[in-house]
């Protein structure tokens, strides 16, 4: 791709090392209105009804037979006018006009036709048609998608209507206990191998945080600072029974049994994840009696209760159907004077059609069922209504797009070892993913949230929890550059991890003889 070039830029750019800054931060088609949806939807067949003397002789059934009949087809037209021809949310930054052949190689002939002479391509046909060869970046995938808004469109395709209502709609209704088994299972066994190629040693499919944005920290160092966070906000003692719902690989019930002596409990569906959730437990010193990986499904949880629980991006795969539930299950599960910690993606309300492309994509290709990414307010919604108190909440999508962009790089490192295992397709798949989600995260279309909550109950001894009421900007005390005790000696990043895991365990007992204290 020629050297890169901004014409007009009237908007401020980012210049920091611990993200990937943005080259062309551009604005897209904004989203729909609702009212004007609702009123073409009531709208048209009241029309058609009083237009046409023979279905006018019908009354008040025959007006909403017309709805359901043509509702879904004006929908349709409705998504594909406004995303083809809806003007931009501002025009601050104006795209360069290169041809579409500096950025994309088109290899095929019918599509060449199509696009060859300087049309933008869909967002859909593109991706579809690079995951079969068909289409190459020139250049690296990452620096090229930077510049994806003055080569390619986000207008809605006949493939992506035909995905949403004979595909998505449908799981969203039924998402069964036996569908959400089939999905993660065929995701996350995929291979261990498959996932630490771009996951590293740390095994954390879930953001981390960033310290300094200064400096590039490492994957390892975001992913630390995510687990020493968390296990703050849970304000973890020896004493306490933790529980981990969508457990991964199990680093953070490692991490937390190790560092703070609670008995930690993991659950996923994943059972690859199970076994080397278990081993890295056992290579840490940690005894099964205190810490272990359980495989089975969140509504198969035995009927205990745990002082602090915690689920990092595992409530996105529940389904909104199945969300209340779910929050009303982890209620039962927690103490009444327990924490709990949800780490959950959502998107913003505010959507514009790229999101929507972006979200499709990764419904169908990398997360099939996961379709309860929303929005801030809809979960908070969700929370407060099953009974939860928010103490606190942290938006953190820029971090998880310097999470994201190590991912893409270590990816990238590894394509050799991917594209002879698991072949071309695959690392196609996942390295557009990787590099888009990169920038949607960035960019605000996709976030995480990340909350601390407990039982709204008249009893809860808030006072409490001021002493670690924790956020993104107060970190702990522990230096968290040394937190990687969880970890086999040869992956350890500090020498002088046992002086400060020393200083860490008398600093426990010191909390827990407090706490004590307190409630003699």
């Amino acid at each position: 791709m020629a050297a890169a070039t901004t014409p007009d830029l009237t908007v401020r750019l980012t210049n920091v090392p611990t993200i990937k800054n943005a080259p062309l931060p551009a604005e897209g088609n904004g989203s729909f209105s609702n009212l004007h949806l609702g009123a073409l939807v009531l709208g048209v067949p009241w029309f058609v009804k009083r237009s046409l003397p023979l279905i006018n002789r019908g009354g008040f059934y025959t007006y909403w037979f017309l709805v359901l009949v043509l509702g879904v087809p004006i929908t349709v037209a409705y998504w594909t006018v406004m995303s083809t021809y809806g003007p931009r949310r501002n025009e601050k930054i104006a795209f360069p006009g290169r041809p579409i052949d500096e950025y994309i190689d088109i290899k095929d002939e019918e599509l060449k036709r199509q696009y060859g002479d300087g049309k933008k391509i869909p967002m859909q046909v593109f991706h579809d048609a690079y995951f079969e060869g068909k289409i190459d970046f020139k250049g690296d995938v990452l620096d090229v998608m930077e510049f994806r808004h003055d080569w390619a469109s986000f207008q809605f395709t006949p493939e992506l209507f035909k995905y949403v209502f004979t595909r998505l709609i449908p799981e969203v209704i039924v998402h069964s206990q036996s569908q959400d088994e089939e999905q993660v299972r065929g995701h996350y066994d995929r291979g261990d191998d498959f996932y630490s190629w771009f996951l590293g040693p740390r095994m954390i499919y879930t953001s981390g945080i960033v310290q300094d944005i200064n400096t590039e920290e490492t994957l390892e160092q975001l992913q630390d600072n995510k687990l020493a966070l968390v296990c703050e906000k849970l304000d973890l003692k020896p004493t306490d029974k933790l529980l981990d719902i969508g457990c991964g690989w199990g680093t953070l019930v490692a991490f937390a049994a190790k560092n703070y002596g609670c008995d930690a409990t993991g659950v996923t569906l994943g059972r690859n994840q199970t076994k080397f959730g278990n081993d890295r437990i056992a290579k840490n010193g940690v005894p099964e009696s205190q810490a272990r990986i359980l495989c089975m499904d969140y509504r198969d949880i035995p009927k205990q209760t745990y002082s602090k629980i915690v689920s990092l991006e595992m409530a996105e795969h529940v389904g909104i159907r199945r969300y209340n539930s779910y929050l009303r299950d982890v209620y039962e599960l927690l103490d009444d004077d327990g924490i709990f910690v949800l780490q959950v993606a959502g998107f913003r309300p505010s959507w514009q059609y790229e999101d929507l492309n972006w979200g499709l994509f990764m419904n169908k290709y990398i997360f099939p069922g996961a379709d309860a990414s929303c929005s801030l307010g809809w979960v908070i919604g969700r929370l407060e209504g099953a009974g939860f108190e928010i103490k606190n909440v942290d938006v953190a999508g820029v971090h998880y797009s310097a999470t994201i962009w190590r991912w893409y790089k270590n990816w990238v490192s590894n394509r050799e070892k991917v594209v002879e295992k698991y072949g071309e397709r695959w690392y196609r798949i996942w390295v557009f993913f990787l590099a888009y989600s990169t920038i949607i995260s960035r960019q605000g279309s996709a976030s995480v949230f990340q909350i601390t909550m407990h039982k709204n109950l008249n009893a809860f001894h808030r006072i409490e929890g001021v002493p670690k009421h924790t956020s993104l900007k107060t970190f702990p005390e522990k230096p968290l550059r040394y937190l990687n005790s969880l970890l086999p000696e040869e992956l350890r990043a500090d020498s002088s991890f046992v002086y400060l895991a020393l200083l860490s365990a008398i600093s426990s007992v010191r909390d827990e003889f407090l706490y004590r204290t307190r409630g003699m």
